[in-house]
């Protein structure tokens, strides 16, 4: 009796051990991407889980071609293999016995994009459109009253003034000109706030400090730092780096730009990261030489532009096949970026978690330095480095967008795909990048 109880009881271990795995794999499948990407003339297998299948919607041979192996090694799961034939979408649906709809499948077939990896070291030049409110404050009247016409007015830090009288704003320094200008008048102000437009009157108030006209607010209009470029498009000659936009060391707001520029970035020295305090990159650059490319969009995922004829002309590296986010795995992979002059040099990491994202995130992947000579150089991932190109398998993936405080040889990297969708969405062909990135 105490065998049978004994034999009983593996038994029924057993049957929760399968169970959970069970369980485990039907929740695998449940929560498989909605949307998944197949390079034209490439495949991809999906295993299915006994008593799912896995069945195109409608006629879609001419987009793919789905075949499963009835066969499997263990009789309950059923391997789909989906070639993308031509350029289009194909939906599927998963059953539960052939009947039961359980998950739709959109299975987007696009061509591979092949882009130059970067690496490069560059000097990042931003200019404002209008001027960026970074503090609205009290003036005080040669009356010997405190003022406040901006609060008054409605205008907070974080707005940007782009119109004083129907006159477009060039600068901080434009501004003071106009106000001095108009003087006590009150004047029509178009401002933007959250990428929406309105207008607001205001008087502005005679300052007892200098004798000049104020509003009460401090103003910026344009930025620097260092950066690393992501990638280029040898035919539409647009390029991406940074993966994070560019804020406001004040407001945190994403910096709305009116033009910008890239250029040739020499390192000056690194200060390297340690626990608790981030490293960071300097460098030098000039305004007016080496201009690289001009920039044209500063999004949550990137600076984007177009690079010049030059450097294209003077760059060897060779274009290499991009990763889709599905692709990505946990493992080794290498980056490219420049720590000393302006040498691009590649670097060994590893790739920790592949986060399966289905919306736009700056953090898609964590990530570990391996590489011991850039440990010893700047202790792990430092400022700077922003935007450095992440390769696997021989395929661009992604790019380096920030570093744990407290673990500088660890860090975060955003898929490529995040970045290329700020410029074409859905993979459209190279002919409309430039029409896209100008929007």
């Amino acid at each position: 009796m105490s065998r049978y109880k004994e034999y009983k009881k593996i038994f029924s271990l057993l049957i929760l051990i399968f169970t959970f795995f069970y369980i485990l794999q039907i929740s695998n499948i449940l929560y498989y991407p909605a949307e998944i990407k197949i390079a034209k003339g490439e495949n991809k297998s999906i295993d299915v889980l006994f008593p799912f299948s896995l069945s195109a919607l409608h006629d879609e041979d001419t987009i793919v071609q789905s075949t499963y192996n009835q066969s499997s090694t263990n009789g309950l799961t059923k391997s789909y293999k989906i070639d993308g034939i031509e350029a289009g979408e194909a939906k599927f649906q998963l059953k539960l016995l052939g009947i039961i709809p359980v998950k739709k499948f959109d299975v987007n077939v696009v061509k591979r994009q092949y882009l130059v990896p970067g690496g490069n070291a560059l000097g990042v030049r931003l200019n404002t459109k209008g001027v960026l409110v970074v503090a609205v404050t009290d003036v005080l009247g040669v009356d010997g009253k405190r003022y406040n016409p901006a609060k008054e007015a409605g205008i907070k830090t974080g707005d940007s003034i782009l119109e004083i009288n129907d006159i477009k704003i060039k600068d901080a320094e434009h501004v003071v000109d106009l106000l001095n200008q108009i003087e006590d008048k009150k004047i029509k102000i178009v401002v933007e706030r959250n990428k929406i437009k309105f207008e607001t009157k205001v008087t502005p108030i005679k300052s007892m400090q200098d004798n000049c006209y104020r509003l009460g607010i401090w103003v910026r209009d344009k930025t620097a730092g260092i950066g690393t470029l992501t990638f280029y498009d040898e035919d539409s000659k647009v390029f991406g780096a940074l993966g994070h936009g560019i804020t406001d060391m004040d407001t945190g707001n994403l910096l709305n730009v009116e033009y910008g520029k890239i250029t040739n970035a020499k390192i000056a020295n690194i200060e390297q990261g340690k626990r608790g305090s981030p490293g960071e990159i300097r460098g030098i650059f000039y305004e007016t030489e080496n201009i690289l490319g001009e920039i044209i969009k500063n999004s949550p995922y990137g600076i984007f532009g177009l690079m010049g004829d030059e450097f294209i002309k003077s760059n060897k590296r060779k274009a290499i096949p991009i990763g889709f986010k599905e692709e990505v795995k946990e493992g080794k992979a290498h980056i490219l970026t420049t720590i000393d002059n302006n040498k691009v040099e590649k670097f060994e990491i590893e790739i920790l978690k592949a986060q399966p994202q289905q919306f736009p995130n700056q953090k898609s992947m964590t990530v570990r330095i391996t590489d011991k000579k850039l440990l010893q150089k700047t202790g792990g991932i430092v400022q700077g480095m922003s935007g450095s190109p992440i390769i696997q398998d021989g395929k661009l993936v992604g790019a380096i967008t920030h570093v744990f405080v407290n673990d500088p040889a660890k860090g975060y990297g955003i898929y490529i795909e995040w970045m290329l969708e700020q410029l074409t969405p859905n993979y459209q062909t190279n002919e409309k990048l430039v029409d896209n990135l100008k929007r």
